[in-house]
């Protein structure tokens, strides 16, 4: 893979429960929404399970992401393609914290802080 190895972990405060976190982060249907314009691959489960692999895309830029853990607080993702990876979340009442590390081209750091900022909305709005 070509790129640079960047590592960035954020922790936001969301007005949400741990149960609204959990479905938000593990429920593709809710997932498609607060990650667009990111598109999830079809036929999805109804939740999130270990050895789970789907992909996400950004136009021509698609992420496989491959389901290591689920957990009542937490979520683990090993990446390939457009980043090659780990991507953890944690979540409690009242905050979600994402851990991220891979090797990409792309900047990291700003797709995780834009997409964290897409979750607290989506919560705020519809939860």
């Amino acid at each position: 893979m070509l790129g640079n190895f960047q590592r960035s972990q954020i922790r936001i405060e969301i007005p949400a429960t741990e149960i609204q976190l959990y479905d938000s982060l593990t429920k593709p249907e809710l997932m498609e929404q607060w990650l667009w314009p990111q598109r999830l691959s079809a036929g999805l489960p109804e939740r999130l399970y270990p050895g789970l692999t789907f992909t996400t895309a950004l136009g021509p830029i698609a992420v496989e992401h491959q389901v290591e853990q689920v957990a009542s607080h937490g979520l683990q993702l090993i990446l390939r393609r457009g980043i090659d990876g780990v991507h953890e979340w944690y979540w409690g009442e009242g905050w979600v914290q994402s851990s991220l590390e891979g090797i990409s081209l792309l900047p990291l750091d700003l797709g995780q802080s834009l997409t964290l900022l897409r979750l607290r909305e989506f919560i705020r709005r519809y939860c």
